[in-house]
C-alpha cells in the first residue's frame, strides 16, 4: 500500500472532509501513541497505520475496503 492508496482509503472511509483531520488529530495506539500522519512521516508501513486507524475507529474488516470490492487492502502483517 503507497501512502496515497493509503489517503484515498481514508477518504472514501471516513469521508474527505473529515479524514484529513483525522490522520492529524487521533493519537493512535496501534502506532504508539502517534497520530496516522505523524506515524507515516516517521517512516511507519501505510497498511499498519490503517490497520491501526481501522482498529481505533472500530471499523469492521468487511468496510475497510472504502466500499470497493475491486480495493485492495493488504492484510494485517
Amino acid at each position: 500500500m503507497r501512502v496515497s492508496e493509503f489517503r484515498a482509503l481514508a477518504d472514501a472511509v471516513f469521508g474527505a472532509a473529515y479524514a484529513p483531520t483525522l490522520l492529524r488529530e487521533l493519537a493512535l495506539d496501534g502506532c504508539d501513541s502517534l497520530t496516522a500522519a505523524a506515524a507515516l512521516d516517521a517512516g511507519w508501513a501505510p497498511r499498519d497505520v490503517w490497520h491501526a486507524l481501522c482498529d481505533q475507529m472500530s471499523v469492521p474488516l468487511h468496510a475497510r475496503d472504502g466500499g470497493d470490492a475491486r480495493r485492495i487492502v493488504p492484510p494485517r502483517r
